[in-house]
Order: structure tokens, then C-alpha cells, then sequence
């Protein structure tokens, strides 16, 4: 790469880039919240939250008050005061005459069947925007004193968790005060960089650190003298361009832009941290930042309303690049078109999609962001991820994104690492802004623009593209000093509130649950905590945190734990306490495995299972092995007791619904890391980052077996409902037989893990009476299974206390196989 100043090219070293974000969070380990677990007990509904704090009312802006002042005793300490570290919303620019600011409207281009352009009819719009009715008002903080109801152990941190929840009072007292509300905070992209009136267009940008600064691009041949901008006190940036005589905007639609700063690392020249859109022209190694305001008759228009969130989640986690068979990079519109009606047809209700914010690094997953308010140029357009979107909408299916908030990565080229120059813009300076296993930088949540920022993007993805939710990346690392890395959580509350933790950070997370819920009230938010962190998913008027879902991460890491092990020393017990370990009106997200266990370096369920047979020996016309039939059996069975017992919501990685062979891997080079090492490299290939969904497909092959015992587990909950009824109750762990025996809403599932021993008449305890019927059997053949239940077969309820339970009924339990039973509506 290299920097251009007035004629004068200067080389400058080229920054390295991570291969693979390490999902690991070395050695790092789930917590014991065993004493928690209500495992056979029927929680009983406590009723509706705690109403907000009569005593508090919100404060309106006033004056022109633009920063954060320092003397109140309302003032977080860890608020930004000086004029460099704050911009206000409030740039009391004075708009030319006749200049009308404008917000970007959802005008559409392709039809969301078969994504030909679509009508730009107001009629399109209107039946949208009247199925949203979306109050915009995020209403005012409660007491936040109901979590030591729910958990009388946290009166042990009172002090803590009071000055938690101050801070989150004080900094939406003071978001209140300097720019209106929350609301208006959080709309940081009107704003910030490119903003189309009337007149022109306006560009604006926060660079405290720059000493100079011009807006650059095709528009004005690359001149660094045409478009100088101008600062203000606050370290905003800001240039305005009129419209062409003709009417004609100033930046054509396409253009390549950046702004060119001279900063205390020199001259360079950046992508606008606010772009929408950012494009690597082949050949190149740089992005360049896109000038994206299409015609209105070429903007896509939403034709669906959003559907609105199911009382259970099940989780289709997708990668749009490797979505597709062929060894190549996916689009937007093949996904939408091939994809989606497959997750439909599997029976999952939620897409969740990685890799949408736009990054320089393809083997980073997603998850070493550059610019984070563009969608990743690799699939397509803006306008063809709107189009899948509202397919999926059209579909019935939840979108959810991947967001990642918990760090940026350190690429100074194409991100926001040292945007002005400096290396405290956007994150912490020094150690304290640099993840050492990530190699990406650290957000520093306690600055106020970092946090309009934030909360800006998080809102720019619901309200623009219409996702339906996130599922917040990293959450572990944000919430603690220490980032999670090398630390095991036990479970005991010391380590959950103390120096450890980031306040500024939990703050910032109240912050952002409480506008996307208060702006959005169906929207789903999932948090990635691996901690256990207590009050994660308590409403914030109560106190908590304020996610919906907790992702339950000890789930996998205990399954490979146990995969490790022999058969006969497989211990149910462990199973159920592991699955059943999450704490008390805290819904959980459960996973037997997602991406983490299908990168290089791991291996996914499958694969532990049958490993090399697979190669060889999953075609039903040849005879299969002891191994593949073993693999078979139990990855049923543990997908099926993970979703019974796991928690209100469940989640699949694309293609492990059948037991997708081998590995993910990236394509990459061979990486020289400054520290010396070496990475080595896969010659680019694209052959393992891909999904080959026709394994599945293959009426010849027993992966097909695999993925219709996944499709019919997720019709079960979407008849039954149990992963969110509010009876459970685990009747049997018996270490002998291997066996485990639970009720889950109105059903009665029977695991038989022993490897050998099948049991006739064998006795199961039930809440109610009557005749009960099969209704999944996983020794189907047509899940590949041996075929030994009878599915005529009726079985009678006796009255009589059995394992706790006021009744029972006998079974046939074959070996490795676990079958669910339902009372017979007839």
C-alpha cells in the first residue's frame, strides 16, 4: 500500500492480518451454576416486572448543551469531557436555503421471489410500514432493585450492582440532556458521514486526533484540494457540497471515496468510519469506501412485514459465502433464493446470518470488522441483502444478525484503527485497547462517541435492512477487564463483581438492550456469554442486563468432553446437569455445536463420532460399519436431548443438521506475522468453506437419514412447544441402564444410551393419564435407524407413584435410542 500526498507517493509497511479469529477463550470454562438449576422442579411465573421508578424523569435537552458537563453529582466518571472526545448530535450546522435533510428510504429493486426489480409503489411501502406501528420511545429506567427478589444472593453485591445500575441512570440522564433522548442518540447515521439534501450532500466525520483533513474520491479525481474540510470544536470534521448546476448530486451514485488526514502517524487515507458500502476491486489490496445512493426506482422496496417473534427460537446459524455446494464465494441472491425455503422446509423459525458487517479478512469469519455499517460487498448490494431479507420475512423466518461490538480489527488500511492518527480514537490506548489472542483492538465504552457509534450501527441494522434482532458476538470478553482469557468461572459471585469487570461495558450493553427494545419491541437480542454472568437476561427496569437469550456455551464444550470418552463411562448425570445448569428466569439458547466446532483445528459431532468412515461408508448401498451405525445413533440423540433439556431456545449450524463431513477452512495464503511466525496457508482453497447440502439430499446416502430425524425435531417443538412449556421434570438418571426419562410440556422423552442393552417393559413415570402414542422415534428408517418401535403400538397410563411421578407406563427402549411419546388425542 501506499499514501499519496500532492503528487508524492509514500510506502508504508503493510499492516498483518489474523488468519482465523481464535474462538477459544483460552482454557476458559462455563460456570458452575448447578445451585441455580431448577432441573425437576416447575418454576412458577413471579408476574409482571416492577413498574419504573416513579422518582425519575427523563430531561430534555436543553440550551445548547453539547457536552457532558463534569460538575454534576449526575456525571458518570466515566463520561468524556474534554472537546476531543465528544461531538454533539447538535453540529448547529446552518443548512444552505433550500437545503431539506432527508432520511434514505426503503425503495425497492428486486421482487423477493426471484429478486427481479421491484415495483416502487407507495402501496408496497404503506402495507410495511402499517404492519411496523413501532413506538419511537425508549421509556425511563426503573428502580433496578427486582433482581434481589429473583436472586437473593446478589444482596451480597448490592454495592456493585447499585453502582452498576447508577452509571446506566446517570449516562441516560445525560443522553437525555445532551442530545434529546435516546432515540436521537442512537441516529448518529444522520448525522455522520454522508448526509443527501436537497442541495447537496454533506460529510462529516469525528477525527479529534487529525490536524487537517479533505474528502476525496472519483467525484473530484482524487484532489486533495477541492473538498477541504473544516472542525469544530468537538473534533467533527465537516465539508458540504452543493449540487451540479444541472440538479445532478454532487457524488454519483458509485463513486470511490475516503478521506485523506494528515495525523500524528502522518498522512493517510481512510475509509469513512460511518460508509455504507465498501467495495475491493480485484487485483487490489486496499477497500475502497462506496458512495451508495442508488435512484429511487433502483432502491428496493420491503414487501413483507416482519413476523413477529416466536414464544420458542430454533436457530439456523448461516454464513452467506460458504452457503453454497460449489467451491466458491455465495451471493446475497442465491442464498435468498436456495437457502431460505430449505431452512423453512427443515423447520427452524430464525436465520441467524455471520459475516454481514463488511471485513477485510474473508477467513476472519466475520469477526475482524472494518466497516461497520456496510453489509459485506463479497455476497452482493445492500439492496440484494434487503431482498433476502424480506424473502425470509415472506417466509415466516426471523432474521437475525451476528453483531459484532466486542472489538474491531487492527487493520489501519481499511478500519478503524488508528482512524486520526492516534490510538486512543475509538478504543482504550495501550494494552488495554489490544486483544493479545484476537489481535484486534478494544472498543473503549465509557467515550461518549464511541457509544453513539454503537448504539448508531445496532439501530442502523434494524431500521434500514429490517434484521430482526442480533446475536452479539464476544459478550464474555467486554464484560470483564481480564476478557474471560485463561480465567475459569466457577460460579461464584466474586468473580462476577469486582475490578474484574468493565462497568463501562455492561453499560453500554443496558444501553443497547434497552433501545433496541424500547424502539423495537420484537426484536430478539442473544448475548455470547460463556461467564454466567448473573442478571444477563433480566429486563434493565429490573436490574439486569437485559438480553433475552443467554447462549448456553458450556453445552458443546461438555459433549466433546464427553465424545472423548468411552461409552460405558459416559455419565448421565453430567449430561443433565450440564444441560439443565443455567439460571432461574435467565432463557438460554441451546447448541449441541455451531461454527466454533466446525472451524480447522476442531471437529464437529459427526466427525468425532465416525471420523474417517465417513469417507467411506455413508452410502446405503454398501454395508455400513460399527462406528457409523454408533455415530448415527447418538448424534440423534444428542441434538434431541440438547433440545429437550438445553433451554427456551436451540440453534444449528448450517449443514451439521446431517453431519456435514470434515472441517471449515478458509481460503488463505501462507501469513508472516512480524512476531516471526509463520501461518501456513491452504493455496486460497475453497473447497473445505463451503456446505454440501446435496449430502443431505441424497436418498442413497445416510446423511439423509440424519438431517430427516433434524427436520422432524423441529416440527415436534413447533406442534408441541415444550422447549418453552413451563413443566419439566427429569423422572430418571439411571447410571446402570443409561438411561434418561424427562417430561417437557406435554410430552415424555425416553433415552436409551446404553450401547448394547435394549429393555422390554421397561417402566417410565408420567404426569397424566391416558393413552400415550409415539411421536418421534429415532429408530425410524427413515432416519437411518434399525426400525424396532412399533408405531401402532398404545400404551396405557397405571396410577401409582413411580420414579416420583404419580403415574406410569410401559416401553420398549432399544439400545442408542431414544423415543418421545405424547398422550393420543383420540
Amino acid at each position: 500500500m501506499a499514501f499519496a500526498l500532492a503528487g508524492i507517493r509514500l510506502p508504508t509497511v503493510r499492516t498483518s492480518r489474523l488468519s482465523a479469529r481464535s474462538r477459544f477463550q483460552g482454557g476458559q470454562m462455563a460456570a458452575d451454576l448447578a445451585f441455580l438449576s431448577r432441573k425437576p422442579i416447575k418454576v412458577p411465573f413471579l408476574g409482571s416486572s416492577s413498574d419504573a421508578d416513579p422518582a425519575y424523569t427523563t430531561v430534555s435537552a436543553t440550551g445548547k448543551v453539547l457536552v457532558p458537563g463534569t460538575e454534576s453529582d449526575d456525571v458518570p466518571s466515566t463520561l468524556p469531557t474534554s472537546s476531543t472526545e465528544a461531538a454533539s448530535s447538535n453540529l448547529q450546522v446552518e443548512p444552505d436555503a433550500g437545503q431539506t435533510s432527508t432520511t434514505s428510504e426503503l425503495t425497492g429493486a428486486e421482487s423477493t421471489s426471484e429478486g427481479d426489480k421491484g415495483s416502487n409503489s407507495s402501496q408496497a411501502k404503506e402495507r410495511v410500514e402499517d404492519a411496523e406501528e413501532k413506538p419511537r420511545c425508549v421509556p425511563p429506567p426503573g428502580s433496578g432493585r427486582r433482581i434481589y427478589e429473583i436472586d437473593p444472593l446478589l444482596k451480597g453485591h448490592q454495592s456493585h450492582l447499585d453502582y452498576r445500575y447508577s452509571q446506566y441512570r446517570k449516562m441516560r440522564n445525560m443522553i437525555d440532556q445532551c442530545e434529546g433522548s435516546l432515540d436521537a442518540f442512537s441516529r448518529g447515521y444522520e448525522k455522520f458521514g454522508f448526509e443527501r439534501s436537497a442541495s447537496g450532500v454533506t460529510y462529516r466525520e469525528w477525527a479529534p486526533g487529525a490536524k487537517w483533513a479533505t474528502l476525496i474520491g472519483d467525484f473530484n479525481n482524487w484532489n486533495p484540494n477541492t473538498n477541504v474540510m473544516t472542525q469544530n470544536e468537538y473534533g467533527v470534521w465537516e465539508v458540504f457540497l452543493p449540487n451540479h448546476a444541472d440538479g445532478s448530486p454532487p457524488i454519483p451514485h458509485g463513486s470511490r471515496v475516503k478521506i485523506r488526514m494528515d495525523t500524528p502517524s502522518g498522512i493517510k487515507d481512510s475509509i469513512p468510519a460511518w460508509i455504507k458500502y465498501s467495495v475491493q476491486a480485484p487485483g487490489e489490496i486496499p477497500y475502497n469506501g462506496i458512495y451508495y445512493d442508488p435512484p429511487e426506482e433502483e432502491k428496493y422496496v420491503f414487501q413483507h412485514p416482519q413476523p413477529k417473534a416466536p414464544k420458542s427460537l430454533r436457530i439456523y446459524e448461516s454464513h452467506v459465502g460458504m452457503s453454497s455446494p460449489e467451491p466458491k464465494i455465495n451471493t446475497y441472491a442465491s442464498f435468498r433464493d436456495d437457502v431460505l425455503p430449505r431452512i423453512k422446509r427443515l423447520g427452524y423459525n430464525a436465520v441467524q446470518i455471520m459475516a454481514i458487517q463488511e471485513h477485510s479478512y474473508y477467513a476472519s469469519f466475520g469477526y475482524h470488522v472494518t466497516n461497520f455499517f456496510a453489509p459485506s460487498s463479497r455476497f452482493g448490494t445492500p439492496d440484494e441483502l434487503k431482498s433476502l431479507i424480506d424473502r425470509a420475512h415472506e417466509l415466516g423466518l426471523l432474521v437475525l444478525m451476528d453483531v459484532v461490538h466486542s472489538h474491531a480489527s487492527n487493520n489501519v488500511l481499511d478500519g478503524l484503527n488508528q482512524f486520526d492518527g492516534t490510538d486512543s480514537h475509538y478504543f482504550h490506548p495501550g494494552p488495554r485497547g489490544h486483544h493479545w489472542m484476537w489481535d484486534s483492538r478494544l472498543f473503549n465504552y465509557g467515550s461518549w462517541e464511541v457509544l453513539r457509534f454503537l448504539l448508531s450501527n445496532a439501530r442502523w441494522w434494524l431500521e434500514e435492512y429490517k434484521f430482526d434482532g442480533f446475536r452479539f458476538d464476544g459478550v464474555t470478553s467486554m464484560m470483564y477487564i481480564h476478557h474471560g482469557l485463561a480465567v475459569g468461572f466457577t460460579g461464584n459471585y466474586n468473580e462476577y463483581f469486582g475490578y474484574a469487570t468493565d462497568v463501562d461495558a455492561v453499560v453500554y450493553l443496558m444501553l443497547v438492550n434497552d433501545m433496541i427494545h424500547g424502539l423495537y419491541p420484537e426484536a430478539v437480542t442473544i448475548g455470547e456469554d460463556v461467564s454466567g454472568m448473573p442478571t444477563f437476561c433480566i429486563p434493565i427496569r429490573d436490574g439486569g442486563i437485559g438480553f433475552d437469550y443467554r447462549l448456553h456455551m458450556a453445552i458443546p464444550d461438555k459433549w466433546i468432553e464427553i465424545m472423548k470418552l468411552k461409552d460405558e463411562d459416559w455419565k448421565m448425570g453430567e449430561i443433565v446437569s450440564t444441560l439443565t445448569n443455567r439460571r432461574w428466569l435467565e432463557k438460554c439458547v441451546a447448541y449441541a455445536e455451531s461454527h466454533d466446532q466446525a472451524l480447522v483445528g476442531d471437529k464437529t459431532i459427526a466427525f468425532w463420532l465416525m471420523d474417517k468412515d465417513m469417507y467411506d461408508f455413508m452410502a446405503l448401498d454398501r454395508p455400513s460399519t460399527p462406528r457409523i451405525d454408533r455415530g448415527i445413533s447418538l448424534h440423534k440423540m444428542i441434538r434431541l436431548v440438547t433440545m429437550g433439556l438445553g433451554g427456551e431456545g436451540y440453534l444449528n449450524f448450517m449443514g451439521n443438521e446431517f453431519g456435514h463431513p470434515e472441517w471449515i477452512d478458509f481460503p488463505r495464503d501462507v501469513q508472516h506475522l512480524p512476531n516471526g511466525m509463520v501461518i501456513p496457508g491452504n493455496n486460497n482453497s475453497y473447497d473445505k468453506c463451503r456446505r454440501m447440502f446435496d449430502l443431505g439430499d441424497a436418498d442413497y446416502l445416510r446423511y439423509r437419514g440424519m438431517q430427516e430425524f433434524d427436520q422432524a425435531m423441529q416440527h415436534l417443538e413447533d406442534k408441541y412447544g415444550f422447549m418453552t412449556s413451563d413443566h419439566q421434570y427429569i423422572s430418571r438418571m439411571d447410571e446402570g441402564d443409561k438411561m434418561i426419562v424427562f417430561e417437557r410440556g406435554d410430552l415424555v422423552f425416553v433415552f436409551n444410551f446404553h450401547w448394547t442393552n435394549s429393555y422390554f417393559d421397561y417402566r417410565v413415570g408420567c404426569l397424566k393419564p391416558g393413552k400415550y402414542k409415539v411421536v418421534l422415534d429415532s429408530d425410524d428408517k427413515l432416519f437411518g435407524g434399525f426400525n424396532r418401535i412399533d408405531h401402532t403400538a398404545e400404551y396405557f397410563s397405571t396410577d401409582g407413584s413411580y420414579d416420583n411421578r404419580p403415574r406410569s407406563f410401559l416401553v420398549y427402549a432399544p439400545s442408542r435410542t431414544v423415543v418421545v411419546y405424547a398422550l393420543s388425542e383420540e
